[in-house]
Formats: structure tokens, sequence, C-alpha cells
């Protein structure tokens, strides 16, 4: 999925949007340095980092040499690469918003001679998308060879993602807009095709005879971060499910492309957005739950509720929501799909889990052991994985006992030097002009129009969220979710 970076140099000019905003700093920077450290990043390219202030101006490449020693893993930085890659790195003043004579300070800090990429990546507000691509048309600043990445999230429901999406058509076209998704940047997310599109063994066993059903969970510990204001008008339904989550799903559920191109995978993807069963009204209280997080004991210390943090007695955002959806096609009938999200809970983790079926007889007594179902987990954070869980003979009893064992793929023990990074991954390929691990118009489009009526329902009925303590796994309506169903969550780090 995707090409092969690992032999490409990118010439490029890339520009950064909030060069002096967190993400900047904590995730594109580095991803940038590791890719110069590669050689993957041609040392004639340019990472032009605009900034509003004139002290983050006076300072930039200061900061950005801490932010490197601060996020990247220990070992990793080297005073003579960052000389190096300090040659290429500049702060640019401006005001993104207004076009006035200091963006002809960026346009000539961008080549011209040798028509090599522009990336203009998009690390602000949605709410500047539009006034930002307006300014680097009018400047002239986009070519033939230019692209232009987007962060979620991208818009507040169908009708304002579709309003961004316009606006950012108007100044480029649809191959050149990349909408990132950093979850799809993850080599195991990528595992997660070439496991079920190049072992038989899988694909032939990927469909409701013998699934039971999917989990895909993204925990986090963290609170709000410095993110009230936004977190607060979105949630996270808005902040999680409606791209990250979604977009696991698609790749989970998705027909085999026809070839691993762009648009063969997008044009998959958004077949399973279109089958995803509609939520309305009944429907949404049998089948979501909306959670809140109250104060509660995390690693040993207490740690305030989202009111505290928020600092307002009233909010109804959720903080956890948990779904039980269904794929209605021929692959994936009555086969549930159980989506969950929250801050706050007891451990971080990301992980989809492919429950299998019982077996049809088992020929073993229960004194020999019980023979739990197959599972395959595959473990996106905070360690990279797959694992299959598998009975076997207990090789410790003369007599036959079974006994649950792992398979575990574990990418750090099993590739050398492996270290992941979804970010310089994506940067690469939007360099590179590949588009296969991002995320279509259509596909934005369709995840909204499943998610709105989800959201209208909420409000009218005035669905309060259940409260739940963090350090938790969420409110108890979640468990009930799965134990009605006669099935239950798996929680990282708690067994099998």
């Amino acid at each position: 999925m995707g090409s092969d970076n690992n032999n490409t140099v990118a010439l490029v000019d890339f520009v950064i949007f909030g060069g002096a905003g967190d993400l900047a700093y904590r995730k594109l920077l580095p991803a940038m340095y590791r890719a110069f450290k590669e050689g993957k990043i041609a040392p004639e390219s340019h990472i032009i980092c605009t900034v509003r202030k004139q002290q983050d101006f006076d300072n930039y490449l200061s900061n950005v040499n801490n932010a490197l020693q601060k996020f990247l893993y220990e070992g990793e930085f080297e005073t003579s690469v960052w000389e190096q890659f300090a040659t290429i790195v500049a702060p640019v003043l401006i005001d993104i918003s207004s076009r006035d004579e200091k963006w002809l300070n960026l346009e000539q800090m961008l080549s011209s001679e040798d028509g090599r990429a522009r990336v203009f990546y998009l690390s602000t507000p949605p709410a500047v998308f539009g006034e930002c691509c307006k300014n680097l048309s009018e400047q002239g600043l986009i070519t033939e060879n230019s692209r232009v990445v987007v962060e979620k999230p991208l818009g507040y429901d169908a009708k304002s993602a579709e309003e961004i999406n316009a606006t950012i058509a108007t100044y480029f076209k649809e191959s050149q807009i990349f909408r990132i998704d950093h979850y799809l940047g993850k080599e195991t997310v990528q595992n997660l095709m070439a496991l079920r599109f190049s072992n038989i063994l899988f694909e032939q066993f990927w469909n409701s005879k013998f699934i039971d059903h999917v989990q895909i969970s993204i925990s986090e510990t963290v609170g709000l971060e410095g993110r009230a204001g936004f977190y607060d008008n979105a949630g996270a339904l808005r902040d999680m499910i409606q791209n990250h989550l979604l977009q696991l799903l698609c790749l989970t559920a998705m027909e085999p492309p026809n070839t691993i191109s762009a648009d063969n995978i997008r044009a998959e993807k958004l077949k399973v957005l279109q089958a995803l069963r509609p939520l309305n009204g009944d429907d949404v209280e049998n089948n979501t739950v909306r959670g809140q997080y109250v104060s509660g004991e995390f690693d040993g210390a207490l740690v305030p509720g989202y009111l505290e943090e928020l600092d307002d007695g009233s909010s109804n955002t959720e903080t956890f929501v948990a779904i039980r959806a269904h794929i209605d096609n021929w692959r994936w009938a009555r086969v549930p799909f159980y989506l969950r999200t929250g801050k706050r809970m007891k451990s971080r983790c990301a992980e989809i889990v492919i429950q299998f079926r019982e077996i049809p007889h088992d020929v073993y007594s229960g004194k020999q052991g019980t023979t739990p179902p197959n599972r395959l987990v595959i473990r996106l954070q905070p360690d990279e994985c797959i694992q299959l869980y598998l009975v076997a003979k207990d090789l410790n009893e003369l007599d036959i006992k079974l006994k649950p064992v792992v398979l575990n793929l574990n990418f750090a023990e099993t590739f050398e030097n492996f270290r992941s990074d979804a970010y310089k991954r994506l940067m690469l390929d939007a360099a590179l002009n590949n588009p296969s691990l991002f995320i279509h118009r259509d596909e934005v489009a369709s995840a909204w129009a499943w998610i709105d009526p989800i959201i209208e329902t909420w409000v009218e009925r005035e669905v309060v969220p259940e409260l739940y303590r963090a350090g938790t796994w969420g409110p108890q309506a979640a468990s009930e979710l799965m134990t009605d169903d006669g099935r239950r969550w798996y929680n990282a780090g708690e067994g099998a």
C-alpha cells in the first residue's frame, strides 16, 4: 500500500503553514529531520515554516533544535546531521489570512527553476484553509507540481466539510489535495493490507462465515491537553470516529482492490462507507453510547474530570463513544463492528481485533481445557505488532491440556532498527505525489453522511453522556453494548 519510498529521494519545497505550532514542533519537523537523515530528502530541498510573531521568527532555528532534542527518540539527534538539516529550514513571517507584501518573501524563497514539487502543509485551523489557498493562488505560487496537505478536523458536519472542500477545490485539483489521517501512515495499518491480500490463509477466512465480530478501539489516557476550545465544540464522535476509526474500519472491511493504487483503494473504501447501515432515531439509542469522564485515579494520581478541565459546569460534550455498526454487504452480513474511543481511559492503545467464530465441534472434554475462539489483534500503538491467538497443547503437562498461546509479530523485535513514523511516511508520499494513504473528498462526504444523523438524534433526544471515572475503560453502558450480545471488549494489557 503506497509507494516504495526506500530508494526515492524527494526534491521538494515544503511549506508548513503554522510552522511554530505544536504539531509542527512535535511531529512534522521531527518527521522531516528523520527523512533528511535517512537521505530521503534531497539537500537542495527547502523546508519553509510560516510564523506570525517576530519572536518566533528571530528564535526559530533554536526552537526547532530544542523540539528535535525533545521529541526525537533517544540517540536520534546528531549535531552533524542537525547542522546540515538547519541549512534547508527557514522561517518566514506571514499573516496567513492577509496577503500583504510579506507574501513576496515566501515567493522568493521558493525554487522555480527546476519544476520541483511544492507541498503546502496547512497545519492551521480549518477556518483559514480557504483564505490560505486563495492567497497562494493570487500570489501565483500554485504550480502544476504543487499539492496541499490539510489536517483534520475537516468540517463540523457534512455541510461545513463540503464548504471547506469546495473552497480548496477552487484553487487545487482533487489530485493535488492530500487530506491526511496519520493513522493511515502507520506501518501496521499498511501491513493489514499485506496480511489480507498476500496470504490466502487470511483472505479465505475474512468474511461472515468465519468471523464473529470486529472491534476497533482507540483509547487515550490524556485529557484536554490545551484543546478545550476545539474539543468542547467537537466531541469524540467528530474528533475520532468520523475520521480515524471509520478509516480503520474501511481498510479492515474493504474488498480486495484490483491493484494497490490510490484510485482502486479509495474506490473500495468508499463502497464500505456507503454500505454502513444508517443509524437514526431508536437505532441510535440502541447502538451508541456517549460518555464523559469525571475525576478518577490514573497512574497512582488523582486526575480532574472533564468539566473541571473545561472550567464549565454545564457541557454535555462526549469524551467517549461506543458504537455497534453493521456493513450491509455480502461479505459482512450479520457481523457487528464495535467502535470505541475515549479520553482519560485506563491505558493508551489503538488496535483492531478480529474475533473468529467458535469451532463447530469441540472434540476435547472440559477437563482438558477450554478452546476459546481464535483472535487476530492488529495493534497500532503504543507498540506496533500483530498477534494471533491460538489454542495448543500445554507442553509442560504430560497429559493433554489445552492452553491459549500467542503468535506475536512485534515489528520492533522482528525488523532491525524499526521505528514507525506515520508523519514521515505521509509527508514523503505527498512530496512524491502518492495519494494512496490520503482521503478522497467522496470519503469525507460519506463519513459525515453516516455520522450526522447520530449527532442529530443525540441533540433532538437530549441524550446526556453517561459518566465514567478517569482511569477506567469507560461507562457501564459500553460494556453492556457487548454483553447484551454475549460478547466482551478485549482491553489492552488484560490478557486473553
